[in-house]
């Protein structure tokens, strides 16, 4: 993702105008029957408007909100212990660069649920088995044989987050590791061993965010679901300009002799003129003017007057021909 990454974290990343893990939070408290009392965020040393911006998030699906810091990438297991004192009770462990669509509601009776999609190559994902009664048998991860194409996509429930919270120090307390890390498939499958059955939960659709192609698509996807929602800001200025739905629009955006969208986001304070863009997401305060572009990411603050291309450009910068 860099180099939108170098000054933000990918997290923030914006998805038809919100951060990547409010999108993440908003879905899952849809999917939870019960309300969300408290989102825990765990991250690196981003500094305190990141950690407002993330507390901010948790208050927006009316949960209060913590921070908690991995201070070492010792892999997912001591990544989730990290906010130990918040696992207990019913629980959701969600890995905050993944998006999905789902359309069950989540059965906060089972043990446990596992969110999975069917992938092509599933040797770069943990996986699961799962047998004729639908329970999950066996959990591995990133096989380089072929064992099953249901990958696990980062995001679980349990009943009981207590019990995870002592199966994830057993890993440490022991030091049971995969591949030189402390992984939370290994706990799983220790939890399983012990009587929890995991049931899986298959999703819609899988949306990633691990490059600038990909989260635009995911930009795109996201328009398309929300696109009976009121996606331009009052405050945008359109002068003399045709939007092709869906798009996003910001507040105070300022669109002028430009054709925008489909399939376009664009940010707070962008000002976009004589230009044609489609598929592309434009972040705050930049200025795009006299450009066709396509399939683009854009970062704050930017510059563009470059006439034509497929860009990806960071923050504060500036390209012209």
């Amino acid at each position: 993702m860099r180099p939108h990454t170098l000054t933000i974290p990918k997290p923030l990343v914006p998805i038809a105008g919100k951060p990547i893990v409010q999108r993440l939070v908003e879905d899952i408290a849809k999917v939870a029957q019960n309300n969300i009392d408290h989102v825990a965020f765990v991250v690196g040393h981003f500094g305190n408007k990141v950690e407002k911006q993330l507390l901010e998030i948790a208050r927006s699906v009316g949960a209060k909100g913590s921070i908690h810091y991995q201070e070492e990438a010792l892999g997912t297991a001591h990544a989730i212990l990290c906010a130990q004192e918040h696992l207990q009770g019913n629980t959701i462990v969600a890995f905050a660069d993944t998006l999905f669509k789902a359309d069950f509601i989540l059965d906060n009776n089972e043990d446990g649920i596992i969110w999975v999609q069917k992938v092509e190559d599933p040797r770069p994902f943990g996986v699961v088995k799962v047998n004729e009664k639908g329970t999950i048998t066996d959990f591995i991860e990133k096989p380089q044989q072929f064992v099953s194409d249901l990958a696990i996509i980062g995001i679980y429930y349990f009943k009981d987050g207590a019990y995870l919270r002592g199966q994830l120090q057993y890993l440490i307390d022991n030091s049971i590791q995969d591949k030189g890390e402390y992984q939370i498939t290994n706990a799983l499958e220790n939890m399983k061993k012990s009587g929890t059955n995991f049931k899986p939960g298959a999703v819609t659709e899988w949306l990633d965010c691990g490059n600038k192609n990909a989260t635009i698509h995911t930009n795109s996807r996201y328009l398309e679901y929300i696109k009976d929602s009121h996606l331009i800001a009052e405050s945008a200025e359109i002068k003399n300009s045709i939007i092709i739905p869906p798009v996003y629009v910001g507040e105070n955006v300022q669109v002028i002799n430009s054709v925008i969208g489909p399939y376009v986001s664009l940010g707070d304070y962008s000002k976009v003129v004589d230009s044609r863009i489609e598929k592309s997401i434009i972040q705050t305060h930049s200025e795009i003017s006299k450009v066709v572009l396509e399939n683009s990411m854009i970062g704050n603050y930017a510059i563009i007057r470059k006439k034509a291309g497929d860009l990806s450009v960071g923050d504060y910068n500036h390209i012209s021909d």
